[in-house]
């Protein structure tokens, strides 16, 4: 099938109080472990391209790695830009043929961020495809772009970006923070319901890996629609890359590594989909 926009499959989500899954990818056997997952599952997944994978090989290889992904797949597949950095960016990968896009001005002025997301907005939306925005930029590290400090959004600032700005999802700092956690995260459920009691669009939570399982659930209860997880994927692949290395076999290697992704995804989805 086509790929799907975001839209499209937090509507999904909504509709089934689950949340979908945002899944980092880097390579090529990446992206085919996680659609395995998700079509064992019969679960829409979001297949993300972050900075680093950007950096490491432009936007030459892995757009067409989802596309025919996409164009195989029997779950719906969106291609979605992780936290972009400019109007620019976003308009290179609508011409690219994503299907989704975010911009992360919550490093920002609000000002800035209002002005920046509203311009992104505009012309995605012009194009049919969707954008994720960020308010209370997220803490830790991922992809060489960092935060530190509290990441705990403002209720009053989510309710002026809201009368401001058209987006599809919304990215909220309630404690959670890219990267593996050091002790159990600390997550605001409270701020997060009052969000949602805000009339916001589906919100996203940036920073699932090494979420407990409990938590994750809860925040899905209370309106969480897409959760991200990179670090736990790049984790899993190198793991089976090492499992294997001692074969001295590429293909050996490859295929442990894609294995151990596959069960991370399928654990990932059924968390989400409250199966388990």
């Amino acid at each position: 099938m086509a790929l799907a926009t975001l839209r499209e499959v937090l509507e999904i989500a909504g509709r089934t109080n689950t949340a979908i899954p945002g899944f980092n990818i880097d390579n090529i056997e990446i992206p085919e472990a996680i659609m395995e997952a998700a079509e064992e599952e019969n679960c829409p997944v979001i297949l993300t391209i972050g900075q680093g994978a950007i950096h490491a090989g432009g936007l030459r290889h892995l757009p067409d790695v989802v596309r025919r992904i996409g164009e195989s797949s029997s779950v719906p597949v969106v291609m979605h830009l992780d936290h972009g950095i400019s109007y620019e960016q976003a308009v290179v990968c609508l011409r690219a043929g994503f299907t989704s896009v975010m911009y992360d001005g919550s490093h920002h002025p609000f000002e800035e961020n209002v002005r920046e997301s509203r311009a992104v907005v505009r012309a995605a939306h012009a194009a049919g495809i969707s954008v994720e925005c960020e308010l209370g930029a997220i803490s830790g590290v991922e992809d060489g772009m960092s935060h530190s400090g509290a990441n705990l959004v403002d209720l009053e600032e989510v309710k002026r970006f809201l009368e401001a700005v058209d987006c599809d999802a919304l990215a909220i700092g309630i404690g959670n923070a890219h990267g593996i956690y050091r002790g159990t995260p600390d997550l605001d459920f409270a701020r997060l319901a009052a969000c949602r009691d805000l009339g916001a669009p589906p919100l996203v939570l940036h920073g699932g890996s090494g979420i407990p399982k409990d938590m994750i659930q809860k925040a899905v209860r209370l309106g969480i629609r897409k959760i991200n997880v990179a670090t736990e994927v790049r984790l899993a692949f190198m793991e089976g890359l090492e499992s294997a290395v001692g074969t001295r076999d590429i293909y050996a290697m490859y295929g442990a590594a894609k294995s151990a992704v596959r069960a991370l995804a399928k654990e990932k989805i059924r968390m989400f989909q409250n199966k388990e």
